[in-house]
C-alpha cells in the first residue's frame, strides 16, 4: 500500500504541475480548439462558467502532459508481478504507446472533428442563431481528442497481450465480426453527432486499428515462437 500511495502521489503532483502550466496557456489552448471550425461562436452564460472551463481544461491538459509519468509509475508498480521478458516487452512499447496516443489526438483534431463540428453548427442554423456554451464545447472537444487518442493504443495493447500469451491471432480473427459491431458502438458513444457519416468516420479507423492489431499479433506470435 505504501508503494501504491507513493506512486499515486507522484502522479498527482505531476498532474498538478501540468495543470498549472496549462492554466497559464488556457486562452491559447481554447483558441486552438476553436480553430477546428471557422464557424464556431462561443458564449459564457453563468458568472463562473469561464473560470470553471479554465480549471476543467487545465486539469485535462495537465493529465495529458503527465501521461508519460503516470504510465511510468503504473508500470513500476506492476513491475514485480511481471517476468523479465514481459518487462522487456513493456519497456520497449512505452515510447510507441505515447506516439500512438499523440497520433490519435492529431487524427481526431484534423480529420474527425472538423466535419463533426461543422455538421452540428450548420444543422438548424437557418431556424435559430447557433451559439454554443464554451463549457459544453470544450468538454466535447477534449472528450473526443482523449477518446480517439486512447483508441489508437489498441494495436499496441493487442501486440503486448499476444506477446505474453494472453491473446492469439486465432482468437482475434474469431472476434473480428464482434469487433466491427463494437467499433460502431464506441463510435456512437464518443461521436458528438448522430449522423451515420461522422460515426463511420470514427468507426472505420477503429476497425483498421483492430486489423493492424491482428497484423502485429502475427508478428508477436512469430517472435514468441523464436524466443521460446
Amino acid at each position: 500500500m505504501d508503494e501504491l500511495r507513493k506512486r499515486l502521489m507522484w502522479s498527482a503532483i505531476t498532474v498538478a504541475i501540468g495543470a498549472g502550466v496549462s492554466f497559464v496557456f488556457a486562452e491559447q489552448i481554447i483558441d486552438v480548439m476553436k480553430s477546428v471550425s471557422s464557424n464556431v461562436e462561443l458564449q459564457a452564460i453563468e458568472p463562473t462558467e469561464m473560470l470553471g472551463t479554465y480549471f476543467k481544461l487545465s486539469f485535462i491538459c495537465g493529465t495529458a502532459l503527465a501521461l508519460p509519468v503516470i504510465i511510468y509509475e503504473g508500470v513500476m508498480f506492476l513491475r514485480p508481478a511481471l517476468t523479465k521478458k514481459e518487462r522487456r516487452y513493456l519497456y520497449s512499447l512505452l515510447p510507441v504507446s505515447l506516439i500512438a496516443f499523440a497520433g490519435g489526438v492529431v487524427f481526431a483534431y484534423f480529420i474527425l472533428l472538423p466535419p463533426a463540428v461543422n455538421f452540428l453548427f450548420d444543422f438548424g442554423s437557418g431556424v435559430a442563431t447557433v451559439e454554443w456554451r464554451i463549457s459544453n464545447y470544450i468538454t466535447m472537444i477534449t472528450r473526443m481528442l482523449f477518446a480517439i487518442g486512447l483508441c489508437f493504443e489498441l494495436p499496441i495493447v493487442i501486440y503486448f497481450l499476444t506477446r505474453i500469451g494472453i491473446l492469439s491471432v486465432e482468437k482475434l480473427s474469431r472476434f473480428r465480426r464482434w469487433a466491427i459491431v463494437l467499433a460502431f458502438l464506441v463510435a456512437a458513444a464518443i461521436t458528438p453527432t448522430f449522423d451515420p457519416i461522422n460515426q463511420t468516420l470514427v468507426a472505420a479507423p477503429l476497425i483498421v486499428l483492430y486489423e493492424v492489431g491482428i497484423l502485429l499479433a502475427r508478428i508477436a506470435g512469430r517472435g514468441k515462437k523464436k524466443s521460446d
